[in-house]
């Protein structure tokens, strides 16, 4: 078999730790406790390994990053490695000397997550009173460090009708790049989806918005858009391709195609604690089985798009039909496309209360 390219980027999930609560948050259900977290000694090893492999840029990522009492360390030894550092984080817990000390270890950019332009609604979301506050401050210190600065606004039902006021919030705070991410409906998100699902009035106003931005606002803020599936008749090509492009390390050391791939039941997915990630990239079993066109259902290998969509994504196909290896149901041909409708038929008549993401899956549920 061919080795396969080089991956773009590593997401380094360096903890499930997170002061927020968010419903829609991509980590599994089933969260890494602090003890079983991966030392800062393996995560220097596991960034050289990974610029060694060839990737560019590294995502310091969670549950909230500077949870760690080591994240400067961390910061510093993947710039030592070679690859760019790009530190996402919900900003409640760094302050501006924190923040002095990473961008004194060499930090590139930071990534800021906001539930909402309105600070009750976005507290509310997030689960943590006064978090949007801090998160302005935040942002505040980011200008004053001078570290570019990407906006990440995870839109949904319950915050979209604001999403003209959260990119002027982008452009309030110095954001040279914005992301407008529609929920994907992984880990809690799937546990809220009746209450995150937004209507398609909903999705069409916010693409008009976003269309009418990036005309509006070109040369002083960049928009990405990311759309949910269940309005799709295509299925996207996740995270390039399963495999392609880019791999995560889970806080616990586990290796993954993709940060939603922990929820596939059998897979064996290697661990840095006992593989190089080298090999787990190249030669892991988890990592070819969805790889190319081979394994795809005929539907698919035939289909002119398969070495564009590669086949969608494999944690949605396995959530809405219970087996990875099926048609993504994004896809209008596959013979499960109806599990779509029927879930947006019950978003439409579900109220707006949250299952929060709980670190002892304790959840807690706070009536809209």
């Amino acid at each position: 078999m061919t080795a396969p390219a080089a991956p773009l980027a590593l997401l380094a999930e360096l903890t499930h730790r997170c002061p927020l609560r968010c419903p829609y948050c991509s980590n599994p259900t089933a969260l890494t406790r602090p003890g079983e977290e991966l030392d800062t000694a393996t995560w220097a090893r596991v960034f050289r390994e990974a610029a060694e492999l060839g990737c560019l840029q590294v995502h310091l990522s969670g549950g909230e990053p500077t949870a760690r009492r080591d994240i400067a360390d961390l910061v510093r030894a993947a710039g030592g490695a070679g690859l760019y550092t790009n530190l996402i984080t919900s900003g409640v817990l760094t302050g501006e000397a924190k923040l002095a000390a990473l961008a004194e270890a060499g930090l590139d950019h930071v990534q800021l997550s906001v539930q909402d332009a309105e600070p009750g609604s976005a507290d509310r979301i997030g689960g943590y009173r006064g978090g949007h506050a801090r998160k302005l401050e935040f942002a505040r210190h980011v200008q004053d460090a001078g570290l570019p600065l990407t906006l990440n606004a995870v839109v949904h039902r319950q915050n979209l009708d604001r999403l003209p006021a959260m990119i002027d919030l982008a452009l309030a705070l110095g954001a040279a790049r914005m992301e407008v991410a529609h929920v994907q409906y992984y880990g809690w998100a799937l546990a809220n989806r009746d209450a995150l699902l937004p209507t398609r009035a909903q999705l069409e106003a916010a693409t008009a918005t976003v269309e009418a931005a990036r005309r509006d606002l070109k040369g002083r803020l960049v928009i990405d858009y990311v759309v949910p599936d269940y309005y799709a008749k295509r299925p996207k090509p996740c995270m390039g391709g399963w495999g392609r492009q880019f791999l995560a390390v889970s806080p616990a050391g586990r290796v993954l195609p993709c940060h939603a791939a922990e929820s596939l039941p059998g897979f064996a997915f290697p661990n840095v604690r006992e593989t190089s990630l080298r090999a787990a990239w190249e030669e892991s079993e988890a990592f070819n089985r969805f790889r190319g066109t081979g394994w795809m259902p005929e539907l698919c290998r035939g289909c002119e798009r398969a070495e564009q969509d590669w086949g969608g994504c494999r944690c949605q196909a396995f959530a809405l039909t219970g087996d990875a290896a099926n048609t993504d149901p994004a896809c209008a041909l596959s013979p499960h496309h109806a599990v779509l409708s029927l879930a947006v038929g019950a978003a439409a008549e579900a109220g707006e209360g949250f299952t929060y993401r709980e670190p002892q899956r304790d959840v807690h549920r706070v009536p809209g």
